[in-house]
């Protein structure tokens, strides 16, 4: 398993940013490997809500279908699988001054052959851990809701 954590401030009050984080569709924006997410359900976002997430890493093109499994005042956990990898985003929210101190934790287990990757990947998979860093206080600040 490879697994990254970065923590970082938001100018958004706790609940207007977990309100935008909650909506995995958003990772367009914030998350550098992401290519496209798009909601497979209907209705307000809850526990179960499912996401067809299209993302590139190392050149690749990959899908991983992604359900809210936790979804809390201050913490929002979003597992994605696909044949080859489950990937776990762990979200923990606290307020901070004006805005939210953000732990953003996520980890990649790999499956079957694609296993013995995994020593080979976890330098790429911290890159996009600090492509997220950068780019998610500014998109989130941009959704003001």
């Amino acid at each position: 398993m490879i697994s990254v954590e970065r923590v970082l401030v938001v100018g958004l009050p706790l609940p207007e940013f977990v309100s935008y984080m909650e909506d995995f569709a958003h990772a367009e924006e914030w998350d550098p490997g992401t290519v496209s997410c798009v909601r497979l359900d209907d209705g307000p976002v809850r526990e179960g809500a499912r996401w067809r997430n299209k993302s590139v890493f190392r050149g690749r093109t990959s899908e991983l279908e992604y359900r809210l499994d936790v979804r809390e005042s201050a913490r929002l956990v979003f597992i994605g699988e696909n044949k080859t990898v489950t990937a776990v985003d762990d979200l923990r929210f606290e307020p901070e001054g004006n805005g939210t101190r953000l732990t953003y934790r996520a980890s990649l287990t790999f499956k079957g052959l694609a296993k013995l990757a995994t020593p080979f990947l976890r330098s790429e998979f911290e890159r996009l851990a600090d492509g997220v860093a950068t780019r998610l206080p500014t998109a989130a600040a941009a959704r003001r809701t």
